[in-house]
């Protein structure tokens, strides 16, 4: 079989490449690798899934697969990411499975696994039970349901579902008691993208207060993230600037990110609400370590902001997964991605969507600014970014000119910039991108790095 995980658990195309077989796979020998040392006789696991219409038919399968090895199956129905991530732990089961496929396409979906205390699973975890997999299912033939060797349990030790219908109200308690701050005369905006915050982050900020305008809040299962949502911004900054709000927040499908608009239509993107948030805890005290996680995408002015105010900012592959391992080496409590994939470690152990926003509001509220005014903190350095065609993108680290005209540019930009260089993943093409202080500077060297990758490597070579 080809690789199962990505970098968020199985993705793909669901009926297709991520199957119902699929699904009753992961849940058996997911449940093999995770739960044969859990501490109880009957393990449980926790699953959730958003607003596909494919989600049904997978957490079928998946359940099938989670019940025939002797584990109990708590069905929280539409519910965040972060949200599963959360009641896993606070509920003490044993394991936790998301059915979402993200910002993707309706037709996608996925499978991501949680352990007992609500972190994502480690790659080795993963590996485990890809080894598993691979070692079960003869040539990856999921159809064939084989004899597998493992525990199957008949009568009273069959593994029983229970659905549990006060998952929502959990989660929005726990929500409400992040923050201390009365959102009273705040009007919000919220763009639930036709995904699993949609009953969620509406319902949180007018219990605390706030006057909410709900858009794309009515999923069919086929409209998660069209035209709405983190991804396509469009609607709610003219719905901002209509209704005259205080802020827009913009939902993916699954809820672990926001994007924010400010009162002018203004997009606040994941480095505007690190900053903004990690001031604000630093000021008071309370920002681990005073520093925060980010990846190689936030823009360096992140960097500048926090160091002028005596902080720091440790830099970390791109992924979530690689911040919050940074996070936890190093004792902090804030970090994460200019996506909006934000993660507050004193609260949960995912990057929550509804939580950051409430974060975010309650920092508007302490500090009687306007939402764009808490912005200008974050002064962003002029970026400039080429997309190189190649006829072959493999071993370009490697060409000696190439090296030598990065390693020129890193020289010229100074401690002030940066250059970063990466092949796409799914296109011929070498991305050249640089920040710095001057932007005559910062386009100079993208354009001097990319003609270098175009005579070696070009197309019209």
């Amino acid at each position: 079989m080809t690789r199962l995980f990505g970098t968020d658990g199985v993705r793909g195309v669901a009926n297709q490449k991520l199957t119902p077989e699929l699904a009753y796979a992961l849940g058996r020998y997911g449940a093999y690798v995770l739960l044969n040392k859990a501490p109880r006789e009957r393990p449980r696991v926790l699953v959730g899934r958003d607003t596909r219409i494919s989600g049904e038919m997978l957490e079928a399968g998946l359940t099938a697969g989670l019940t025939s090895v002797g584990a109990d199956v708590l069905q929280v129905g539409v519910l965040p990411t972060p949200g599963v991530a959360y009641l896993t732990k606070s509920w003490g089961a044993d394991a936790g499975v998301m059915i979402s496929a993200s910002h993707n396409p309706a037709a996608d979906n996925g499978i991501k696994f949680f352990s007992r205390d609500g972190f994502k699973l480690l790659d080795s975890v993963e590996d485990e039970i890809e080894a598993v997999i691979n070692d079960k299912v003869p040539n990856g033939k999921l159809s064939l349901l084989p004899e597998d060797g493992l525990p199957r349990p008949t009568g009273k030790d069959v593994g029983r579902v229970y659905v549990q219908a006060d998952a929502v109200d959990a989660y929005v308690e726990f929500l409400k008691n992040t923050i201390t701050a009365d959102l009273s005369g705040l009007k919000v905006v919220v763009d639930c993208s036709h995904g699993a915050a949609y009953r969620v982050t509406p319902r949180v900020l007018r219990d605390l207060g706030a006057t909410v305008i709900s858009l794309f809040d009515q999923p069919n299962g086929t409209n998660i993230n069209v035209a709405c949502g983190s991804t396509h911004l469009e609607a709610i900054t003219a719905a901002v600037k209509e209704y005259g709000a205080d802020v827009g927040l913009a939902h993916d499908g699954d809820a672990d990110r926001i994007i924010a608009v400010d009162e002018q239509g203004k997009i606040i993107d994941g480095d505007y609400i690190m900053v903004i948030c990690g001031l604000h805890l630093l000021e008071q005290g309370k920002l681990a370590q005073k520093r925060i996680a980010v990846t190689v995408y936030s823009n360096l002015g992140v960097r500048a902001a926090l160091h002028s105010a005596g902080g720091e900012v440790v830099v970390t592959a791109n992924g979530d997964r690689y911040v919050l391992e940074a996070m936890q080496k190093q004792g902090l409590n804030l970090g994460g991605e200019q996506s909006g994939h934000i993660i507050f470690l004193d609260h949960n152990t995912t990057g929550d969507g509804v939580l950051t926003s409430l974060q975010l509001l309650a920092v508007m509220r302490e500090r009687s600014q306007p939402l764009s005014v808490l912005a200008q903190q974050l002064k962003k350095y002029p970026q400039a970014l080429r997309n190189v065609p190649v006829t072959d993108k493999h071993g370009w680290g490697a060409n000696h000119r190439i090296k030598g005209a990065i390693s020129a540019a890193t020289e010229q930009l100074g401690d002030n910039g940066r250059i970063f260089v990466r092949a796409s993943g799914t296109e011929p093409l070498i991305r050249v991108m640089a920040e710095g202080a001057d932007s005559g500077m910062v386009n100079e060297v993208v354009n001097g790095v990319a003609k270098t990758i175009e005579a070696e490597l070009g197309e019209q070579r």
